[in-house]
């Protein structure tokens, strides 16, 4: 896909360049792009951020709308929307494609777009970025942020699926593996069942240890970083619209922890919060198999907040669960893995760019967005902010404006993005330029 974009900008009359990531030969390269071809130094310059990869679709069989890579046209369940079925449609090949849509709608309609643009598509962020800090520090990435004012991604999505929002802040991720081994090979459960240590038991005990059913983390200190609530922000929950019945929706089911929307909002983006994801190397097949597995590894993964870090949470993790590993006095091997990580981001939503933003969300809308936070993690928006620099000796501004709603099914089976949404955000976007070039 990233050739494809490449000619399409360029078509349009942009310029467009294939980088690879020299530090990650043979990965998908960045789209670094420009529009105009030449830009006009009398112009605020924006530069937008999106990525062309996309998750998986090994649950392609569980598609209602296949298949997961042909964009279909159809109405979901969920709420009866139209919608653009396909894996990519709200994560992130819609908004990248609607980016797109944007310069081209201009042209057909013979108007000219009041700022230069700069773009940075990458094909690695489903699998942490890899490779494009690396290329932000370039030379490469230094000219392409080079006199930009600020910056765009629409990588995220609504709180519900009726209002808008503008998102300002995010948490930040550190994702551990806990390997357990013992035997060299698969034992037979009714020769060998009681008269070994078991990495599968092991392991389940170690997990149980990490956070209860109702979200609370159990290893020490993980909280102590964490800010304390105060009046000010307490009162910017009041006027979010949100309610339970969003939850239910997205979800699914009613088995939300808090029946409050406002503690539902704080425990999804203010407080850090822990998920075990899978075990790899156990049978998980439908047959009755009843043999010992000789290595068996867990996944898990902390959401952090502003404050805290990636260093102090793997240690305390790392000390906590030592500890565990020590009075369980198995005979096992145990081991600790970090797999992934990126700090939480959070930037001033009184800036310039979030008015530009709001304003066009009210023309196009015909409403008010919601300021939020989100509780996932975009690793290289730390990254795209330290590339930015510093205006007047604060930030330049980063913002996430997205088109997508809660309900679209991200990484999921029949992820989708509502006709409206996609038709009615590319608008969005388009008056985001025009308010941004004349915003104070």
């Amino acid at each position: 896909m990233a050739g494809s974009l490449a000619k399409q900008l360029t078509s349009l009359g942009g310029k467009a360049e294939l980088k690879e990531l020299t530090t990650h030969p043979g990965l998908p390269p960045v789209v670094a792009a420009q529009y105009p071809s030449t830009l006009d130094s009398n112009k605020k310059t924006l530069l937008i951020y999106g990525h062309y990869d996309v998750q998986p679709a090994d649950d392609g069989d569980k598609w209602e709308h296949p298949p997961p890579f042909e964009l279909t046209e159809g109405t979901r369940e969920s709420d009866g929307k139209k919608s653009y079925f396909g894996r990519g449609s709200t994560d992130d090949k819609g908004p990248v494609v609607s980016w797109l849509n944007v310069i081209e709608a201009h042209k057909n309609a013979g108007v000219t777009i009041p700022v230069n643009l700069r773009f940075l598509f990458e094909g690695m962020e489903e699998s942490g970025s890899t490779g494009l800090p690396e290329f932000i520090k370039s030379a490469d990435g230094k000219k392409l942020f080079t006199n930009v004012d600020a910056a765009c991604i629409s990588d995220n999505y609504w709180l519900g699926t009726t209002k808008p929002c503008l998102t300002y802040g995010l948490r930040g991720i550190v994702y551990f593996s806990i390997t357990v081994s013992g035997p060299k090979q698969e034992l037979h459960s009714g020769i060998f069942g009681g008269t070994v240590y078991e990495p599968m038991i092991d392991l389940s005990i170690l997990l149980s240890k990490l956070v209860t059913s109702q979200g609370t983390i159990l290893i020490p200190g993980i909280n102590e970083d964490v800010e304390p609530l105060g009046e000010v922000e307490a009162a910017t929950y009041k006027n979010i619209q949100y309610t339970m019945q969003d939850l239910y929706d997205a979800t699914g089911s009613h088995t939300a922890i808090y029946d409050d929307p406002i503690r539902t909002l704080m425990a999804r983006w203010r407080y850090p919060s822990l998920s075990i994801h899978g075990v790899e190397g156990a049978y998980s097949g439908p047959d009755t198999k009843t043999s010992i597995a000789p290595m068996v590894t867990g996944k898990f993964s902390i959401r952090t907040v502003p404050n805290m870090t990636t260093k102090r949470v793997t240690q305390l993790v790392t000390d906590f669960l030592n500890a565990e590993w020590k009075e369980l006095n198995s005979k096992n091997e145990f081991k600790i893995v970090v797999n992934d990580s990126g700090e939480p981001w959070r930037t001033d939503p009184n800036h310039r760019n979030f008015r530009a933003a709001a304003n066009a969300t009210n023309t196009v809308w015909k409403m008010q967005p919601d300021l939020t936070r989100e509780g996932g993690s975009i690793p290289v928006s730390l990254n795209i902010q330290e590339g930015l620099g510093k205006e007047g000796g604060n930030p330049k501004s980063l913002m996430l404006l997205p088109i997508g709603t809660a309900n679209d099914g991200a990484h999921g089976p029949d992820e989708n993005i509502p006709v409206d949404n996609y038709i009615t955000g590319t608008k969005l976007l388009g008056a985001y330029l025009h308010e941004f070039a004349t915003a104070a």
